[in-house]
């Protein structure tokens, strides 16, 4: 099982001034003791469940980019990009930006977006749920067409591009994994089996039934279903001592059982970066072997 650190919250002990060191020396930490991932959220506004919407909050691809000069193995990823805030191609051409100048470590997580505040608040695009979804399949489309080289014109529904040109391509071949988020049984887990490498749930007494549904979208997509990567989103608090060490490993061993492979999660007192020389120390490898990925 790979382990991922998501960072939601830029509300530092030491204020917006130390922000960028702060975070500098978090993904340092995350990206030596053994974390595969760093992925932060798509949002401008904070979100309830984590806190107020004045809080800090940094724009993910700019910080991605901060991410990708401060590690050297982690794969960067947001969990997950709103479809309709950036134009498809702007999109491809952002990830494959990210691609190179980390040596190919970039993957784009995305979904229909649902945040209506942030997007009223600023002045961002926010269609109807509908067609949300057809706009993220259209962005799918471009994405990988910019990523194979097909410079033809795409004309859909919603986009149409005169000349999807991408140069440089991305380094990661075939191009930058897609991750798509969210549980949605009829459209969102359809768009994974049809064009995503990996998917994000969220761990609960429905997960089983998510994963089924899956499977029956890649039979009826002729998709290999082992070929799609699981991961869910999870919250890691080991405790001042590490005293929550062992559930935490009862849970993703739990987790592993039902065929999950990733978890991407977000760690309490993540700032004073002991409790990610915990997890690197008494978690990550000793849950390598779980739900081992081919």
């Amino acid at each position: 099982m790979r382990i991922g650190l998501q960072l939601p919250d830029f509300t530092s002990p030491h204020g917006s001034g130390r922000l960028g060191e702060d975070l500098a020396e978090v993904v340092r930490v995350a990206d030596t003791v053994g974390f595969d991932y760093l992925a932060v959220m798509d949002h401008f506004f904070q979100i309830a469940m984590v806190g107020p919407a004045e809080n800090e909050m940094l724009e993910a691809y700019t910080t991605l980019g901060f991410l990708a000069a401060h590690s050297r193995r982690a794969k960067l990823l947001t969990l997950v990009t709103g479809t309709v805030y950036r134009a498809p191609g702007a999109l491809a051409k952002i990830v494959t930006t990210l691609d190179v100048l980390s040596g190919g470590r970039a993957w784009l997580g995305i979904g229909a977006a649902w945040y209506e505040q942030e997007a009223v608040g600023l002045g961002l695009p926010f269609p109807p749920l509908a067609e949300r979804f057809e706009r993220l399949e259209e962005t799918l489309q471009i994405c990988l067409r910019m990523w194979s080289g097909d410079e033809s014109p795409f004309s859909g529904r919603y986009y149409q591009l005169a000349r999807p040109l991408n140069s440089p391509r991305p380094l990661t071949r075939p191009h930058p994994p897609i991750l798509i988020g969210g549980g949605g049984e009829r459209k969102t887990l359809r768009l994974v089996a049809r064009y995503a490498q990996a998917c994000n749930l969220f761990p609960g007494p429905d997960l089983a039934r998510k994963l089924q549904v899956l499977r029956e979208h890649c039979e009826r997509e002729g998709r290999n279903y082992d070929d799609i990567l699981k991961t869910v989103v999870f919250s890691f608090d080991v405790g001042p001592r590490g005293e929550n060490v062992a559930r935490i490993l009862d849970e993703l061993n739990d987790l592993a059982e039902l065929g999950v492979q990733a978890v991407l999660g977000g760690v309490r007192d993540v700032w004073h970066v002991e409790p990610l020389h915990i997890l690197g120390e008494e978690v990550i490898p000793r849950v390598a072997g779980l739900a081992e990925i081919s």
